[in-house]
C-alpha cells in the first residue's frame, strides 16, 4: 500500500504526509478498494497542460489528470497529478483554504481510481458528496 508524493516544476511539499496518506488509505478501505500503487505529482499549470494536450488533446488548464494503470475499480496503481497553481487559484475562487481544497482534488483523484465518474449532473452531485464525506473525516482527525 505504497502512496508516495513528488514534484515537478514547483517547489511544493505537502505537509501532514502521514496523516494524509492515513486518511487517503482509509477513504480507500471505506470504499472496498485497496491501494497497490499511487504517485502524486504536484506541478505547475504549464506541467500539466503539456500533459493534458500530450495524452487527453484537451488545450486547457486544468487542476487534476488521473492516470489509471489498473482496470480493476477496487485495486489502485495509478497517478494523479495536481497543478498547485490551480488549487491556489481555485481555493481563492471557493473562498476556502488552499489545504482544503487541495485534499477535495487528491479525494476526486481517488474516487476517479475507484472507478466514480463526473460527466453526468447525478455522477458530479456522487462525487462532490464524497469529496465532502472524506473532507469532513480528515476535518475530524486533526
Amino acid at each position: 500500500m505504497a502512496i508516495h508524493f513528488f514534484s515537478e516544476e514547483v517547489k511544493f511539499k505537502l505537509s501532514g504526509q502521514k496523516k494524509s496518506i492515513a486518511w487517503l488509505k482509509a477513504a480507500i478501505r471505506k470504499e472496498g478498494g485497496k491501494v497497490l500503487s499511487l504517485n502524486y505529482i504536484f506541478c505547475s499549470d504549464e506541467y500539466l497542460k503539456k500533459i493534458n494536450i500530450e495524452y487527453l488533446n484537451h488545450h486547457t488548464y486544468t487542476d487534476i489528470i488521473t492516470f489509471d494503470y489498473n482496470p480493476s475499480e477496487k485495486e489502485i496503481d495509478g497517478e494523479i497529478y495536481i497543478s498547485i497553481d490551480r488549487v491556489r487559484e481555485n481555493a481563492d475562487s471557493f473562498k476556502t483554504r488552499f489545504q482544503t481544497e487541495l485534499h477535495r482534488v487528491m479525494i476526486h483523484g481517488v474516487l476517479h481510481l475507484l472507478g466514480f465518474k463526473d460527466k453526468s449532473k447525478s455522477e458530479k452531485a456522487l462525487m462532490r458528496e464524497k469529496e465532502d464525506t472524506y473532507l469532513s473525516l480528515l476535518h475530524k482527525s486533526r
